[in-house]
């Protein structure tokens, strides 16, 4: 079954007290909280008062949206990471499979990932988490073919996958065949749809939702098939604005209920 949510920070200018009722108002049944602006890492206090708040709008925290980078040194540090989920009352940990893309690492840098993966997933583990990886450019599942390859190596039934679109040319047809290859470890999608424009500067278009209907209609029913429960969570919204957010959410329910 697929519930419909929202990602904290298509909102980093709003305090996460404005993106309860937002999502609420819209429809929308739970929130992954991000870690870098509305629940930082070690905060417990606003980790646990952001965890009222959603609970009050009778929303579910979805997962904690860390930025922790798997086999990277940086803080704050796992353990952190996990202390602040367990206050927001989080089931899971996103991070990202380290800082660079499969492409351009080595056999030694895609083992330090590894291990890292191995000894966080066994500490969120511990307290009960799963840890879901970002589908994501510039680390190691920026492919399928490389997120599954760590899926396999990291072989522990609380590391997940989430899923989105890699880039805005892929195909439909490209986009379900990524997202099959990491469906058995599959956590949550990232919905959005986007493109490139090259004038009069090259960038990314963040696009009304329903204009990408047709491709999000397949990938809704290939990742609701197996009959888990998972959520799409709603991010980048067309100019980063609230009322675009109500508008994607009326779309991505209409494709739900025809899904």
């Amino acid at each position: 079954m697929i519930l419909p949510g929202l990602v904290s920070v298509t909102f980093r200018q709003l305090a996460p007290e404005a993106i309860v009722v937002l999502a609420r108002d819209a429809g929308l049944k739970g929130i992954e909280w991000g870690g870098d602006i509305h629940v930082p890492g070690g905060d417990l206090a606003r980790a646990r008062e952001v965890s009222r708040m959603t609970a009050d709008a009778a929303l579910h925290v979805v997962s904690y949206g860390s930025y922790y980078r798997v086999g990277e040194p940086q803080t704050p540090s796992f353990e952190s990471m996990v202390e602040t989920a367990l206050a927001l009352g989080a089931p899971s940990v996103r991070v990202w499979a380290g800082a660079r893309g499969s492409a351009d690492v080595d056999a030694a840098y895609r083992t330090a990932v590894v291990q890292d993966g191995a000894r966080i997933a066994d500490l969120a583990a511990a307290a009960g988490l799963t840890v879901a990886y970002e589908f994501h450019g510039k680390t190691l599942t920026d492919t399928a073919i490389s997120a599954r390859a760590l899926m396999e190596s990291l072989a522990r039934p609380n590391v997940r996958s989430y899923w989105q679109p890699r880039t805005a040319s892929a195909s439909v047809d490209d986009n379900l065949a990524q997202m099959s290859a990491v469906l058995p470890w599959l956590s949550h999608l990232h919905v959005f749809h986007w493109r490139v424009e090259s004038s009069p500067v090259a960038r990314v278009a963040r696009l009304p939702l329903r204009d990408g209907a047709a491709a999000w209609s397949q990938y809704l029913k290939q990742a609701g098939a197996d009959g888990h429960e998972r959520y799409a969570l709603l991010e980048f919204v067309r100019d980063d604005q609230p009322a675009s957010l109500r508008e994607d959410a009326t779309t991505l329910r209409e494709l739900m209920a025809q899904s």
